[in-house]
């Protein structure tokens, strides 16, 4: 058990994700609309978030039973108050405590849970769907390797990544917290190396060109074995 502590510790050191998307907020690199926390025009820009939000409302309500949906990085969650409604309980983690703190005041229903926790290093929630938005773009492959290894405990994952257009080389190496693998003319592609996802059905929920060059933001929907 110790030896396992002290591992986990070493990865935390390791990783300055934390830190750095605490300063991100702190020092609103993302923007600032005059909130205490703003998670970006990828949380906010209606010609991006709307897509999203239908195509998720979609799925989430074809379940005659409704899911257990977990919000792996949820920021500030203008969006993931869109979608509580539509579930059995929905779980926000994100790993800025201030952020999380923030948002148990701020969103309050019956089945909404908030937890702070780095996905990387530490145990996921239970769940049948798990939520990934425009959050493993900024991990280094070794965080996404582990937040990878645990995914297999849900039924179903949905991932939206930000990706250049055409032919691009998956899964470049960047250091966590200083921008995504779009810099890099890189995107992430799970079922390519080093990560090789393992799934059962794969589909294109949605697909929005930004202007000026910017890429394209892209959902995927998984589901597992």
């Amino acid at each position: 058990m110790k030896k396992k502590e002290n591992e986990t510790k070493r990865i935390k050191k390791s990783w300055p994700t934390k830190d750095a998307m605490e300063q991100v907020y702190a020092m609103k690199l993302w923007g600032d609309n005059k909130s205490k926390f703003y998670s970006g025009v990828g949380s906010h820009h209606p010609e991006i978030v709307n897509p999203y939000i239908d195509v998720i409302t979609s799925f989430l309500t074809s379940f005659k039973n409704p899911l257990i949906v977990c919000d792996l990085g949820c920021g500030d969650f203008n969006v993931g108050k869109e979608l509580v409604k539509y579930t059995k309980k929905y779980v926000a983690v994100d790993i800025v405590t201030g952020l999380i703190e923030y948002n148990k005041e701020k969103f309050k229903q019956k089945n909404l849970e908030f937890h702070c926790l780095d996905i990387a290093v530490d145990d996921l929630p239970a769940g049948d769907c798990a939520l990934l938005r425009q959050v493993l773009q900024h991990l280094s492959n070794a965080e996404i390797q582990s937040v990878v290894n645990k995914l297999n405990n849900f039924k179903y994952v949905v991932l939206t990544e930000h990706l250049p257009e055409g032919h691009f080389v998956p899964n470049k190496e960047i250091i966590s917290g200083q921008g995504i693998r779009l810099k890099k003319q890189s995107g992430l592609n799970l079922l390519a190396p080093p990560f090789n996802f393992k799934i059962k059905e794969e589909k294109q929920l949605s697909s929005i060109t930004l202007n000026d060059n910017k890429g394209i933001i892209v959902t995927t929907f998984y589901t597992l074995f």
